[in-house]
């Protein structure tokens, strides 16, 4: 195991990690234990992230009882960290050597260090034009780079083919593995619910392919049912500004997510975690945001980049800017409908690059 790689995440080698490593790696260690030592690894990383209340961004936009549930206290900075480990448990659990995934970033660097962490393999596609600067951190960890032309959905396309020829797991989404994805992202719901006793009114999140909303809302439909929460909070979504087929199709009240022009999808440093001209999940994404009569909003790129930086001045979070869609579709709706007092839960990831 690289300690250099894995100090770079704050790892500290001086504890039992050290010797859980070196027993996961023997090869005399039989799956049993590696499962073991790796479900360890997961219980211990990743989740249980902290949520605020966020009192000076509650004196300057009106709202009140407004908490931040910031996943950058997950070991690469993302909730990505939830559904990468969750897969790669279960890819080690099934007898797979390789996981392939598509990736604008984030994705790609919690995949390659759950895989280096479970001893297997990662391969990332990652679309030849975006501008992505976590690659470095991928190829540190293992992982093998490919470019590949075209958008985002051509990469992920060419990932779960080769997946497909190559066995290997395949850890898109939109695939046969969405289910895990959907129960990791469920924890975000378990977890809010512990800080709250209770379901919050909203929960607004940044929206791309639609699993992260759909995860959550998954999540506190199934405390309702237990009799956990006296509700399922309104789901809120936001994206970049016309480039997501979620939010358009919410907005133009369309039964069902539709594809867009890809030619009028074009990336930016901002907006790329976000855009898609295709919802993998969007479906299940836009069915969250009607049965909670929740909405979504487009955001622009100064929008995000503005609420970023007040995250900073106000918080003393440093958040990625398009994670702030969520909390921008929020606040969008706030100055013509009032917020009745309440609790309202956005979710941030964090910005390592």
């Amino acid at each position: 195991m690289d300690k250099f790689n894995l100090d770079h995440f704050g790892f500290d080698f001086s504890s039992d990690w050290a010797v859980s490593l070196e027993l996961f790696n023997n090869s005399q260690t039989s799956l049993e234990e590696k499962l073991e030592v790796y479900t360890d690894i997961v219980d211990s990383e990743v989740g249980d992230t902290p949520m605020l209340r966020v009192r000076n961004l509650e004196r300057f936009t009106g709202i009140r009882q407004l908490f931040l549930k910031f996943e950058g206290g997950n070991p690469t900075g993302t909730h990505k960290d939830r559904i990468a480990f969750a897969q790669c448990l279960d890819a080690l659990r099934r007898g797979f050597d390789t996981l392939s995934v598509a990736t604008c970033g984030n994705y790609g660097v919690s995949i390659a260090l759950s895989s280096k962490l479970a001893g297997l393999k990662c391969r990332v596609y990652i679309p030849e034009a975006y501008h992505t600067q976590r690659v470095k951190e991928m190829e540190e960890l293992g992982a093998v780079i490919t470019r590949t032309p075209g958008d985002y959905e051509k990469a992920v396309t060419i990932s779960m083919e080769e997946a497909e020829k190559n066995d290997w797991y395949d850890a898109n989404p939109g695939g046969k593995n969405t289910p895990i994805q959907l129960d990791a992202y469920g924890s975000i719901a378990y977890e809010i619910y512990d800080e709250l006793r209770d379901a919050p009114k909203i929960v607004a999140c940044p929206v791309s392919n639609g699993t992260l909303v759909a995860g959550i809302y998954k999540g506190f439909v199934s405390l309702f049912r237990r009799g956990k929460t006296s509700r399922v909070p309104l789901m809120v979504a936001g994206s970049s500004f016309k480039k997501n087929p979620i939010v358009e199709a919410h907005l133009k009240n369309k039964l069902s997510c539709e594809d867009l022009d890809p030619k009028f999808i074009k990336e930016s440093m901002v907006n790329e975690p976000l855009i898609n001209w295709h919802s993998f999940d969007g479906d299940l994404a836009l069915d969250a945001l009607r049965k909670t009569q929740g909405w979504a909003g487009n955001i622009s790129d100064k929008k995000m980049l503005e609420l970023s930086k007040m995250l900073k001045e106000k918080e003393g979070m440093n958040v990625l800017p398009a994670s702030t869609a969520g909390l921008a579709a929020l606040l969008q709706k706030h100055p013509t409908e009032k917020m009745v007092n309440d609790r309202f839960v956005v979710v941030l990831t964090g910005r390592k690059a």
